[in-house]
Parts: structure tokens; C-alpha cells; sequence
């Protein structure tokens, strides 16, 4: 039977104020399709950019909203076998936001996008894990293949991702070395596990990044883009890579390609989103195998900064945009 159930729309282009709560009625799961009681909610910049129209797709309005989720299966449509009423489980962004969106009290997702919430992860924490952790480990791992004593520079290193990637240059053996241009926020970095903190747009910037990096990176993974990627490549090594996943600075369609230095050492560039990873089921198995791993074994785990109510959907937007953070902001739903 269908249901009511509370969502979050937007029907205008604009900031966290367009975000708006509706009721309507959620059909029963279509084929291939499962239906949640939503429990908690992980915020991702990806959504920001979606609600602002700076995203990798335009939203068709009026929109729903939301990737990165974790509830309880409560109806599976035909065809779904691996999942069944009561499975804790969580959502990963595999479907476009057009189609699907997690801002709800209860929503219809595809199975496909399922996996089992991990065993000892409470639903904060599961909200919180997915889209940061599969992102680093795609970047440093399955796209670099870093490993022991490689160095790997992380800009924006307090963000969810950022954290993620410090901790899975960790477990690989690698050194992370974060970049913020936060210095208060130097001492949480190093307490989350990177070597040394490096000060974007300091007066020594350029010199501690030489410092912090010796004879070079292997890789750059950076969210910024624009003209601020520039210096980044005096710390890579030769043959290094510069990964640029993201535009925090709004200037993408300015990132120059850093031809001396490219051509002087070798360097590679490329663009990457956690949804190559994703949608290639070998790629987006081994790196389920990893961070299960190593969240049994306490390597990795979940970094959430603040917990907003759903009914305050629109100041955990604002929060998420403010850059104030430290990890991940989740939002409890129905928890």
C-alpha cells in the first residue's frame, strides 16, 4: 500500500534556504527497488552542488535531494533477494539524485545500491562511512596504488574525505601530509593521524610544503581545483600524479594544466569521481573488502563532526558550507 511519508525538495536553484520539507506519498518498492525507513543521513558536498545547480548534473525541479544513508529495510519490490524486512543497511550514491533522493523520512532506492550496514557500526557511524572512505580508497589506492613510504598530499585534509584518505595512507603505510588553510585546525589533523600540517596561503607555505614532502609526493588529491592547483605540483615527485576530485573553490573552469612542470617531471593529471569506483563491480568490491577490513581492525572508522536533527535540515546545509568542520555531518531522521 502506499504510504505518506516527510521529504526534502527544492524547487528553486539557490542556497541551504531552498531546501524545503513536503509530504507525499511513497509508492510500494518497484522492481529491483527497496524501500527504507531512513535512520540517519550523511551530508556530502556533492549534494550542495546538486541543490546550487554546480553539480555533474543539472537538478529537475522540483528536486529531491540526498546520496548517503543508512536505515532499515521495511518492503522489497520483485526481483530483490539479496535484502529482506528488518536488513540494517546502507545506501551508497549509485543512482542519479534525479531519480532517487535520501532527504525522507521513508524512500524508495534501488537494491543495487545496498550493502549490509558492517557488524558493530552504530547508525551515525554508518551514515557516515561510505561515500568519504570509498572516495580515498578509490584515489589512493585503487587509481595510485600507493603504498609503503609513498607520501600523499591531502588538501582540504579536515573534510570527511580528507580524514578518510589520512587514515587509508595510514593503513597502506603511506604518509599523509595534510593541507588546510585552517591553522586552528592543525592540532585535530595530527590527532586524526597526519604526519605533519601544512598551511595553505601562509607566508611559508611553499617552503613547509617542500619540508613536509622531501623528495616529493607520489600523489596529490586534491578538492579544490582551480589556479590554487599550481604550486601543488612543486611537491610532487617525478612521475607523480595530481587527482583533483572536486571544486570547493568555484573556479574549476580555471584549473590550468601545469605544462613546465608536467613535461619537467613527468607528472600525470586526472579527474576523478567516486563513481568510476562505484559502478564497476570488481573495482567497488575490493574496495568493500577494504574498508571492512579495516574497520574490523580499528584502522579506519567514521569521523563525524556534528549531528543535526531533520527537521533542521537547512542549518546542516549551512553548516556544511561553512568549512568549520572537522568530518562528516550526519543528520538523524528516524535514529
Amino acid at each position: 500500500m502506499p504510504r505518506q511519508t516527510r521529504v526534502v525538495r527544492f524547487s528553486r536553484i539557490g542556497g541551504p534556504e531552498v531546501l524545503s520539507f513536503v509530504r507525499e506519498t511513497l509508492s510500494p518498492p518497484a522492481s529491483g527497488e527497496v524501500q527504507l525507513r531512513i535512520e540517519a543521513i550523511g551530508l556530502n558536498r556533492a549534494e550542495a552542488a546538486f541543490r546550487a545547480d554546480q553539480y555533474i548534473e543539472s537538478p529537475v525541479l522540483p528536486a529531491r535531494i540526498g546520496y548517503e544513508a543508512t536505515g532499515i529495510v521495511e518492503a522489497v519490490g520483485p526481483g530483490v533477494g539479496d535484502f529482506r524486512a528488518g536488513d540494517a543497511v546502507c545506501v551508497l550514491p549509485m543512482f542519479s539524485m534525479n531519480r532517487y533522493g535520501v532527504y525522507a523520512q521513508h524512500a524508495n532506492v534501488p537494491a543495487s545500491a545496498l550493502v549490509p550496514r558492517p557488524d558493530g557500526l552504530d547508525t551515525l557511524d554508518a551514515a557516515a562511512l561510505w561515500m568519504a572512505h570509498m572516495t580515498a580508497w578509490g584515489a589512493l589506492v585503487d587509481i595510485a596504488g600507493l603504498c609503503a613510504g609513498d607520501t600523499v598530499l591531502i588538501t582540504a585534509a579536515s573534510s570527511s574525505v580528507g580524514l578518510a584518505a589520512i587514515q587509508i595512507a595510514r593503513a597502506v603505510g603511506a604518509r599523509p601530509v595534510a593541507m588546510t588553510r585552517d591553522a586552528g585546525k592543525r592540532e585535530a589533523l595530527l590527532a586524526h593521524g597526519a604526519e605533519t600540517v601544512v598551511i595553505s596561503g601562509a607566508a611559508d607555505c611553499a617552503q613547509a610544503l617542500r619540508a613536509a614532502t622531501g623528495d616529493g609526493a607520489q600523489l596529490v588529491f586534491d578538492p579544490i581545483a582551480g589556479p590554487a592547483i599550481t604550486p601543488l605540483t612543486d611537491a610532487l615527485a617525478p612521475g607523480g600524479l595530481l587527482l583533483v576530485y572536486g571544486n570547493l573553490g568555484g573556479q574549476a573552469e580555471h584549473t590550468p594544466f601545469p605544462f613546465y612542470a608536467a613535461v619537467g617531471k613527468g607528472l600525470s593529471m586526472r579527474g576523478y569521481l567516486v563513481f568510476e569506483i562505484l559502478r564497476d563491480p570488481e573495482r567497488c568490491a575490493r574496495g568493500r573488502r577494504f574498508i571492512e577490513h579495516q574497520l574490523r581492525t580499528g584502522t579506519l572508522s567514521p569521523v563525524i563532526d556534528r549531528v543535526f536533527d531533520f527537521d533542521d535540515i537547512v542549518n546542516a546545509h549551512r553548516y556544511l558550507e561553512s568549512n568549520q568542520q572537522i568530518g562528516k555531518v550526519v543528520v538523524r531522521v528516524n535514529g
